[in-house]
Formats: C-alpha cells, structure tokens, sequence
C-alpha cells in the first residue's frame, strides 16, 4: 500500500521541483505577502452567528484534498463528500439534511457556487471545483437567514469562500497521494488517489494576476451494494451460486447482498484564471474563468459464482435455498461512464474604501457545456463490450446571477447607522435529455427517450441598517422582497408515452429581518435574531417524473415555496486567545419541501416517493461551540463544538405516518474536537475529532436499521494530520483520515481509514 503512494510523491515531487529551479537564480527568501481579508459578517455589518476558519488553521490543522475538505470541523456543519473527488458533496447545515441543497448558499468572492437547478445530493450539489484549495485565505459560515442580502435558500447556512490575490509573484506547487484501505463483504482493496496543484500570481502597478490548475485521480470504494429481498420461502429453483452475504436492509428485512457497484475511477482537472485591475483606490474590476473536467468510469464487484467459478450477475439464481430473480439492470445500472465540462464566468466591480460610500456589482454564469453519462441497460458481463444502453445529456443546463449592492455610511464607518440595499436577479434553466443507444460506450444517440425541462427565474430588492442606537447596543432591522416565476417547464417520455407543457408558476413575498446586540460588557456579546426567508421550488422539484405502471406522471408541477421563520439567541465571550459561544435557536417551516412517501393515484394504496409541500415542520435547538490557545501548555490549541437538534414534523395532512416523527437526515447530536500543538514554528501536531448520532432517511422514521448500504449509521471518526515546515519555501504533512477505522453508511458506505502524504512549495 505505501509503496503506491511512494511512487505517486515522487512523481508528484517533480512539479515542485521545476518551481523551484524557476526561481533559483533569485537572492534570500523574501516573505509572500498576501493580502489580508476580513470576514464576510464584519464587512457587511451582518448580524448573523459566524464562524470562520482560516488558511493558516488548514494548513497546520486539517488534511485538505478537496476545496470542501476545509469545512471539516466547523460547527454543525457536513458536506456529504462519499471519495476524494467526489461531484456530488452537499452541504448539511443545523436543520437541513443531504437532500436539502437547496436550503444553503455557497459563494466564492461574492460568485454563486451553489446549484440551484434542484434540491437534491446529485446534481444539484455544489461546484466545489471552481476554488483550488491553494486560493483559499478564509472561509466564513453564517448560520441561518437573518441577513437581508441573501436569497431565502440561505435558510440553513451561508458559506463565503474568500480567496485570496498576490502583492507580489507568487508561485505555489504541492502534491498528493493517498491510500485507502477499505473492507467490507468481499470487497477488500487499496484505493490511491493522487493529485498534483499548482498556482501562480503576481502584481503589475494595478493589475493582478492569479493561475492555478489541480489535477486529480482518484479510484473510490463502491458508493452502492447490489442487494435483493430473499423470498418468504424457499425454492429449489434457478442456477446454483455461492458467494452471497446474508444481511437486512434499512427497514429491517432480510436481503442477500449480491455485489458492489458503483467503483468510480476519476480524472478531474480544474482550471482558474482571475484578473484584476484597480480602476482608484480601493476600487477594482476583476474577471474570474473557471474549468471543471471530469472523466468518471465506474464499474461493479459481483459475488456470485456458480459452480464452475462463473461469476454470475442475473437472471433466476439460487441463492442459499431461496430463489431470487434478478433482472440485468440490478448490476448494469451501477455500470456507467461520465463526460462533464463545466464553465464559470464571473464579472466584479467593487469598491471598498470604508468611505460613505461602497458598493459591488457581481455577474456570473455557469455552462454544463458538455455533461453526458452513458449507462448500459443489457446484462453483464457483455455489456462490459458495448450493447444497448442510455445516454443523459444535460448539456445546456446553467445559470445566471446578477447582484448589485450599496453601502452607506452616513457618519462614517464607527457611525451610528450602516445601511445597505440592493438587487438581486438569477435564472435557472434545467435541461435534462435521455437518449437511447445502440451502444452504450460509443453509439450516437438515438431515439429520444425522456426529457426534463424548464426555468426558474427570481427578482429581489432588500435593505438593511445596522444603528447603534446607544453606545452597548445594537438594532438591525431588514426586509427582503423576492418576485419569483417558472416557465417552459415540459415533460417527455417516449414509453410509458407523455407529452405535457407543465403550467407557468409565479409568486413573490417580504421576509422581515431583525437583530438586537448588547455588549454587556467588554467581552460579552449577546445577540437575538429573527429571519423569516422564502425558498422557492427548483426546476427539477418541479419537473421531475415517476413511473407508475404502464403510466408517467409528473406528481406536482405546482409546487408552492416554503417559508421559514427562524429565531437565534446567541451568548458570546471573547478574549484575547479565544471565544465560547452558546446559542438556542428555533425554525418552524410552513410548505416543507420535502421528498416523502404518498399515493399518486387517488384511492391508491401504491405509495411514491417524491417532492411535496409538508405542512409543518419545526426544529429545536442547542449549540455550543469554543475556541482556546495555550491550553495547559504554550502552543496546545483546541477547538470544538457539539450541537443538538430536535426536528419533528408537525403537520403532514398527505402522510399522517410521519407526524411527530423526526426530520429525515438531521441527527440529534452533532460534534467535532480538534486538538493542535505546534512546539515551534516547525512542527505542529493534530488530533481531530467527527462524531454525530443516526439519522433517519424516511419521513416515517421506519429505516429502523442502520449499519447497511441506504441507511445511515451514527458515527465517531478520528483524524490525524503532522505538519513539517522543512524551510521558507518547502513543507510536508502526513495525515490519516479514519484513523480509528470505523466503518459507516450516509445512505453510501463511507471511506475507511486513509493515509494522505504531502509536499508543497510555496515561493
């Protein structure tokens, strides 16, 4: 195993390597200056819970491979990130699950990384890819929707991302190996994962530059178990195979386990480009161009062998007594190949003076230019050599965002009014085709097979004033008006047949903001905040379709926006080498919109699992959080947080079985303990810990097992990172992820215990 990631550093090494020969003919070291960033909260004056982590903690404390790596540790906060490399890493915030990405903003340098094209954990996950770990200088996380300059999907959290642009030439190498050590059932390998990044930058008079590129490879552990229910009874019938494991399924019920699937190889590459040009003093216009391109080739792990050592994939197998009938898809579904291209564009002109007056204007779009993935539909093993298949295109689907901002300080920047306003605008468009194939590897598209299709839109106007209305107090009054529309929604499939231009929607509505601060004395904060936030139906909640027999429906096209209104009292007491938070916070959320079991067909007793608008949900709260150096000796840091969470469903008139149940996804406890001493300037030395209780993926709690693949298992994971600074110029780190080895589902077996080698160079 270590053999592979001795090979892969020295291969990576050699990147570093030619930086440094760039810049050998140069004198002494000379110190990177970079320039330093406040936090999102204090800039704009916002009255949110924050926290923040910076680009010195992730480089000392936590091992980063991906950009959403560096929110391990951060309060109540998991990004659902199943392998290094990993496309399909939401975000989880205090009251929202895995299937809520919606209900969270991701920005970076004020650019929308979110995908709001659906509210789910595939698709619609973040574009993480369009930050390199190397640009980051802060990340802040503001907790729930009590500003008014954010959309309503700020409802869980709002992650800003803050990179970071040069004073001088900067030039950055690092590389990355890492091993996985991963067993369960009969799958039992080592899975590698290398990745080679590099940034340069520099600064010309008023113009800067900034570059970076990151490739990765990366072979992950099966994300999916191939698993059949075993009949009531047993039966001689069918072919004889062994190899199978005895287990239950997330409801409780006896299934065989037939194989892994779902076994990604990826090749990742992202590229960035930001230009900057400083039009006066403190004000500047900067493009950023981003890159993502992803090859994922992904394959299966059967179990069975019949009794000559065939392996066996489907049809009517006898397993252990019991007859199973196995269609093709069982395996051939898990069996796919993945095309993307994806293109970021983003526009800035900002100003930021600490006059009366600033403001910032930020246009962006995103492209799926290219974004194909190819499954088989014929049995294995032949379709591991072509046969028929489909190909989902999503090629056109994107979206634009447009914010203006102002802010004005009438008696300066320590004056008793900070007022901002602004206006917001976005569309979404969602085009989502599926062709079939004649070959599932290289065959042209053929017949159209399904389509999915349509817009949203979004309009906003919002204003704040933050008054310091006597000398320990503060009032921070908002209002967020949003106008928001869906059109040319369609429908397709070719069998069952449909055809259907879905109804255009519409609807608009104030979320009021307010927060009263009271420094009750020199190191004691409180804070007491109310947000009520709209978050509107994404396309693909909108359009999504489901088979029912011989018919394909769209359950409801009609889907109102859920609104949420949302209270936080906040105690804070900081100190020169620390802070302790406490907070109590409460959500009640009119027209969930939550994917949930219910009848498509009046009268039916066939339950569907799809979006609904839930009544009423309501969460309770508690979360404590801490910050301290120096503890016990010079240069011992620890950190942490443990939060609790109580989140019922209060109303559900269309499934009576969920009432009073928990909200699916969102645990009962949640935490994380980071220690790091740092002896010296050298060295420094983490131990980390992730722990969180189950978590229930059915709205009717009923998934009563935990430890199998779709259920989700509570979970203590230990990590550990070692940090050498070997000169001014070079460092290495060591770190293993998973170091206790525990073995857990989130819906997907997670990765086992890691080991992650390191080598930058930073000039």
């Amino acid at each position: 195993m270590f053999s592979i990631l001795r090979v892969r550093l020295v291969a990576g090494t050699g990147f570093a390597f030619l930086a440094n020969a760039a810049a050998a003919q140069t004198s002494a070291p000379e110190q990177v200056v970079i320039q330093a960033q406040r936090s999102v909260a204090k800039r704009d004056v916002l009255p949110s819970t924050v926290e923040s982590v910076t680009v010195d903690d992730l480089a000392k404390s936590v091992n980063v491979t991906n950009t959403e790596d560096a929110l391990k540790y951060l309060p109540d906060i998991l990004v659902r990130k199943r392998h290094i490399g990993d496309t399909q890493a939401p975000v989880t915030t205090r009251t929202s699950g895995v299937g809520s990405s919606a209900r969270s903003l991701i920005y970076a340098d004020g650019v929308l990384l979110s995908a709001l094209i659906g509210n789910n954990n595939s698709f619609a996950s973040p574009r993480w890819g369009m930050v390199a770990p190397e640009e980051i200088q802060r990340i802040d996380v503001l907790y729930g929707p009590f500003a008014a300059e954010y959309p309503g999907n700020s409802i869980g959290a709002v992650i800003e991302i803050q990179t970071r642009m040069p004073d001088q030439f900067v030039s950055m190498a690092r590389t990355q190996a890492v091993v996985q050590d991963f067993n369960q059932y009969s799958t039992s390998s080592g899975y590698p994962a290398y990745e080679l990044s590099g940034l340069m930058g520099d600064r010309l008079g008023n113009f800067a530059w900034r570059a970076s590129v990151n490739h990765l490879y990366s072979v992950g552990q099966p994300l999916t178990y191939i698993a059949a229910t075993r009949p009531s009874l047993p039966s001689a019938a069918g072919t004889v195979v062994a190899g199978a494991f005895d287990d239950l399924n997330r409801t409780g019920t006896a299934i065989a386990v037939l194989g892994a699937g779902s076994l990604e190889r990826q090749r990742q590459d992202n590229l960035t480009l930001k230009l900057s040009y400083d039009l006066a003093p403190g004000v500047s216009l900067a493009y950023t161009a981003g890159l993502f391109l992803n090859d994922d080739a992904a394959g299966v792990q059967t179990y069975l062998k019949n009794a000559s050592g065939v392996p066996a994939y489907s049809g009517t197998l006898n397993i252990g007594g019991f007859s199973y009938s196995i269609p093709a898809t069982s395996f051939s579904n898990n069996v796919y190949r993945l095309e993307e291209t994806h293109w970021m564009h983003s526009l800035a002109l900002t100003s930021d003076t600490g006059g009366m007056w600033d403001w910032s204007l930020i246009a962006s779009l995103y492209d799926f230019d290219k974004d194909q993935q190819r499954i088989p539909s014929v049995a294995l093993p032949a379709a591991l050599g072509g046969g028929a298949g489909t190909i989902t295109d999503m090629g056109g689907t994107g979206w634009m965002t447009l914010d203006a901002k102002a802010y004005f300080r009438p008696q300066g920047m320590e004056g008793a009014h900070q007022i901002s306003f602004g206006a917001h605008a976005d569309r979404y468009t969602l085009a989502n085709n599926k062709y079939n194939t004649a070959n599932w590897i290289l065959g042209n598209p053929g017949a159209l097979a399904t389509v999915a299709g349509g817009k949203t839109e979004t309009y906003g106007l919002w204003v704040q004033d933050a008054w310091r209305f006597a000398e320990d107090f503060r009032l921070t009054l908002g209002a967020r008006y949003e106008s928001w529309r869906a059109y040319n929604g369609f429908n397709y499939s070719l069998s069952p047949p449909l055809s259907v231009e879905q109804p255009k929607l519409s609807s608009s509505g104030v979320s009021p903001k307010a927060a009263l601060s009271w420094q009750i004395a020199s190191n004691w904060l409180a804070t007491m905040s109310f947000g009520g936030a709209y978050r509107y139906p994404t396309v693909t909640e909108l359009y999504q379709a489901i088979t029912t027999g011989a018919v394909l429906s769209v359950p409801n096209p009609n889907l109102k926006p859920e609104h949420a209104l949302s209270a936080e009292l906040a105690v804070e007491r900081k100190v020169l080498d620390g802070k302790l938070r406490f907070s109590v916070f409460k959500e009640d959320i009119s027209d969930a919109l939550i994917s949930q079991s219910a009848p498509l067909v009046t009268g039916s007793t066939t339950l569907f699992n799809y979006v609904q608008n839930v009544d009423h949900v309501r969460t309770y709260g508690a979360e404590a959080s801490f910050e301290q150096d120096d503890v016990l000796v010079s240069g011992l840091s620890l950190q942490g947080s443990l939060t609790y969470v109580d989140p019922r469903i209060v109303s559900d008139p269309a499934f009576t079985p969920a009432v009073g149940k928990r909200i699916p996804q969102v645990p009962a406890w949640r935490g994380a303990l980071v220690a790091t001493y740092r002896p010296n300037e050298t060295w420094s030395y983490t131990l980390a810990a992730r722990a969180s209780t189950r978590v229930f993926a059915t709205i009717d709690n009923s998934d009563v097992y935990t430890h199998t693949f779709q259920g989700f298992d509570g979970y203590l994971v230990v990590d550990a990172r070692v940090n050498y600074q070997i000169n001014a110029h070079w460092s290495a780190a060591l770190g293993i992820d998973n170091l206790n080895n525990r073995k857990y589902f989130l819906f997907h077996p997670f990765p086992q215990r890691s080991a992650i080698v390191e080598l930058a160079y930073n000039f």
